[in-house]
């Protein structure tokens, strides 16, 4: 006999709230129950359909599957209520992943393509020289390489190689159903491969790969940044049973330099110049990043601090052949270990009034704020 429909059951309509169906569920429930209608079949199996209708309406995803499949959703495909059978697809699995697989980001199989390799992760440390030209850097990688004596199939026959699993037919996954309930597990047969091997090969024991170093070279791009990660395809490990590479992630790092500080595609350097030429100018010779020199003026009472820009000196923008300004910083160095003509004629210079206000301006506005300070503190 045909089941009632489980709206028509509980007497609510197909649109009922979660409290409009508690609701419908807990008053016809007391009516049924059995110890209300002792001995009366028809009330039992009544309570019986009740909570069978409500087991099922009360759960979001039974409910989208009822509402979608009506009945069918739990009776038709694999093993019944209870069953502890494998299944690689169809029957209630299908259902679930027509209604669910939207949420989950697709089918839950997963499909039965070959799984890649693993990927790899190296770090190397450049210069900055050589993160403003690029270069290409050798690097010798512990991976996994295909199997020379099977070819990467994993099987002693190089020509039948691997095949699919008969078990999940590719999927690498096997469902377990209990009652309502779908487990998702790791195929025993293949390993979760979804392919296996008659015949293992007896180098790499059917795997497909044995470990050996790899020496490979990588381009580092011009104008690469300090910490930048780079991802190299197909790179990484062999697959299994030759299934694709896994990628290669390269960390790099960008060592200090002795001359030239960078921050992004400006390039800051702090130049040293003596007192005498601060105070009378004069000319000086600026190394540039790209290995070139320039020459710069120095203006006449320069001071510490005082900042000149050179357009287009600058650092290499990344996978560009624009390049951003270089700012020369004057620093303005006092001399020591004078020898007594040098303090005689600083002396001099001093006695002269090389100390007034005219050549100090700098110095009497400082003292004059804080004579300022302190009397208006009085």
């Amino acid at each position: 006999m045909a089941k009632q429909d489980y709206y028509a059951t509980l007497e609510v309509a197909r649109d009922a709230s979660a409290d409009d169906l508690k609701k419908a569920y807990r008053k016809l429930a007391m009516k049924y129950h059995p110890d209300r209608n002792a001995g009366d079949k028809a009330s039992e199996a009544r309570f019986k359909e009740l909570n069978e209708a409500y087991d099922v309406l009360k759960d979001d995803q039974k409910r989208a599957a009822y509402d979608r499949f009506g009945h069918a959703a739990f009776e038709g495909g694999g093993p019944g209520p209870g069953g502890g059978g494998f299944e690689a697809g169809g029957g209630l699995g299908d259902i679930f992943d027509q209604v669910f697989g939207d949420m989950m980001g697709g089918r839950r199989g997963g499909g039965g393509g070959p799984r890649a390799g693993a990927d790899v992760r190296a770090q190397v440390e450049i210069s900055l020289t050589d993160a403003f030209s690029g270069i290409k850097v050798p690097l010798r990688v512990p991976s996994r390489i295909a199997c020379e004596a099977c070819n990467g199939s994993g099987s002693e026959d190089k020509a039948r190689g691997a095949e699919t699993c008969p078990t999940c037919h590719g999927a690498g996954k096997v469902r377990a159903q209990q009652g309502f309930f779908l487990v998702e597990r790791g195929c025993p047969t293949c390993g979760g491969r979804g392919r296996v091997v008659r015949n293992p090969c007896k180098v790499c024991r059917g795997a497909g790969t044995v470990e050996r170093d790899r020496n490979i070279s990588v381009d580092i791009p011009a104008g690469i940044e300090d910490g930048t990660r780079l991802r190299v395809q197909g790179e990484g490990e062999a697959g299994p049973q030759g299934s694709p590479n896994g990628d290669l992630y390269l960390h790099v790092g960008v060592k200090p330099h002795e001359i030239f500080q960078r921050d992004g595609a400006t390039v800051v350097v702090r130049v040293p110049v003596g007192m005498t030429m601060a105070a009378l100018g004069g000319h000086v010779e600026v190394p540039v990043v790209d290995g070139t020199r320039t020459k710069l003026t120095v203006p006449a009472g320069s001071q510490t601090g005082d900042q000149h820009r050179l357009r287009g000196k600058g650092f290499s923008a990344l996978r560009s052949s624009a390049r951003g300004d270089m700012y020369v910083v004057f620093a303005v160095e006092t001399p020591r270990h004078l020898t007594k003509r040098q303090r005689e004629l600083l002396e001099e210079f001093q006695a002269e009034g090389g100390e007034n206000d005219k050549s100090n301006p700098e110095t009497e506005g400082f003292f004059s704020r804080v004579r300022d300070f302190f009397e208006g503190r009085s």
